[in-house]
């Protein structure tokens, strides 16, 4: 993930907004991020995050709730496992807030699909906690 000190080296030479976007990704997602090629890749980092996750009025924890529960009601579980992890490993959600969400979800947009969320949620759950016993070990 930029820690800040790296990224200008990093995304020398690209637009002040290709490199903001790349950052705001690498913050968001929580790992590194290098430059693609495609129109695709081009409106995701220039658009997406150079501009709309940098706007005001939301924090980075609000536009996560928001697009966790667009994703749970689109049934677009390939997604969460990308947004559920990283906004356990950035804070922004703990493992209660991760499972009031399953509840939300199961109440508001059906057991089934409220189940399928769980399933991302316990599973990111067991990973993280597998990890930091591993570094506690290492240690």
């Amino acid at each position: 993930m930029s820690d800040g000190t790296g990224s200008a080296d990093k995304f020398e030479g690209l637009s002040e907004l290709r490199r903001k976007g790349l950052e705001k990704m690498e913050e968001v997602y929580g790992f590194e991020m290098s430059d693609s090629d495609g129109d695709f890749f081009r409106y995701t980092v220039e658009h997406l995050f150079g501009d709309v996750w940098q706007r005001p009025g939301l924090s980075n924890r609000d536009r996560r709730l928001f697009l966790i529960g667009m994703l749970v009601g689109q049934r677009a579980n390939d997604v969460l496992t990308i947004q559920v992890p990283a906004a356990l490993a950035n804070g922004e959600l703990d493992e209660d807030a991760l499972r009031e969400l399953v509840i939300l979800a199961c109440h508001y947009d059906g057991w089934p699909n409220g189940s399928r969320m769980n399933a991302v949620v316990e599973d990111t759950i067991a990973k993280a906690r597998r990890a930091a016993e591993k570094a506690a070990r290492d240690d």
